[in-house]
């Protein structure tokens, strides 16, 4: 099960986005559907698909948060993994532009060969990217966190903080990559804050930037990640070291210090959810829909009737 999760919140598109990106990248495919009955924002679809191997889980929940471009998805279209590679970035730039809006045109740039930023029509935005793996070879898909307004100048800080974190993640390292920084002032952009810098949590690659443009966006709820806990130990460690924001506290949901969201979940959820009967989940759902951080004992219970 892989560790860290993006997670997609929806009005009502969940299904229907998950399919969009199925068909637009290639093995993909939904590998969960689901409905929470009777929560806060009433039946919800819960949809888990894969893009080329990579999870993502996603929830139609109500207009409440808006998706923006503080967190993206770059694409790694690498030549040296995949024959078809230079031609099927402009296919899927196509796909994804349909409905959609380019936020850098798919062109030319200094930095990298072929290279756009795509927000889709669901509100979900993509880097794409010809990657030229001289070095270390890249996975398609990387999380990509936009540091931006009273957290601009924090992705280098951010990004130790959150190796300290992984650090003993079971699943893999937690380590540096590479980094470039602005080496000279900027219209909008400080000398020596964060171009673009990598790291792995988890075994798992994300990346992260500094932008010093008065965006009129900052993280928020719409993209969170879980975090899948063996145990309560676990879930009580991610807990104390990530949640920073106690009025965000609720169903396992917390902020970090940067305003980032994250769902700290025991892995004994998805089989409560999956193998449970109607009355089992129903239990299970009410139970967790009182709940700040979960509590599995509470879950166990509530799964068997107690």
């Amino acid at each position: 099960m892989q560790k860290i999760v993006p997670h997609l919140w929806f009005d009502k598109e969940a299904k229907e986005a998950a399919e969009f990106y199925t068909t637009v990248f290639p093995n993909s495919k939904i590998t969960k559907t689901s409905v929470l009955h009777d929560t806060p924002s009433g039946d919800c679809d819960v949809v888990s698909f894969s893009i080329w191997g990579y999870s993502f889980m996603s929830i139609s929940a109500g207009p409440y948060f808006k998706l923006n471009p503080s967190i993206s998805f770059v694409v790694n279209f690498d030549p040296a993994q995949d024959s078809k590679a230079r031609n099927r970035i402009d296919i899927i730039w196509e796909k994804l532009m349909d409905g959609g809006e380019a936020l850098m045109p798919l062109d030319t740039y200094p930095f990298c060969e072929r290279y756009g930023w795509v927000k889709d029509k669901y509100g979900v935005s993509w880097q794409l990217v010809l990657t030229d793996s001289q070095d270390d070879k890249r996975p398609f898909i990387i999380p990509d966190l936009m540091f931006v307004n009273n957290v601009y100048g924090k992705a280098e800080e951010a990004k130790k903080f959150y190796i300290s974190v992984f650090k003993n993640a079971p699943n893999g390292d937690a380590k540096h990559g590479t980094t470039a920084r602005y080496h000279a002032d900027r219209e909008f952009d400080k000398k020596g804050t964060i171009k673009f810098t990598e790291f792995t949590l988890a075994g798992q690659w994300f990346d992260a930037m500094d932008s010093g443009y008065k965006h009129k966006f900052n993280f928020n709820e719409a993209i969170s990640f879980i975090v899948n806990c063996a145990d309560q130990k676990e879930i009580d460690y991610y807990w104390g070291k990530l949640s920073a924001v106690p009025e965000s506290e609720q169903c396992g949901w917390l902020k970090d210090k940067y305003g980032v969201s994250w769902q700290i979940v025991p892995k004994q959820m998805d089989e409560m959810m999956d193998k449970g009967t109607p009355e089992q989940i129903a239990r299970v759902t009410e139970a967790f829909l009182k709940m700040k951080k979960f509590d599995i004992a509470k879950l166990q219970k509530a799964y068997e009737g107690e």
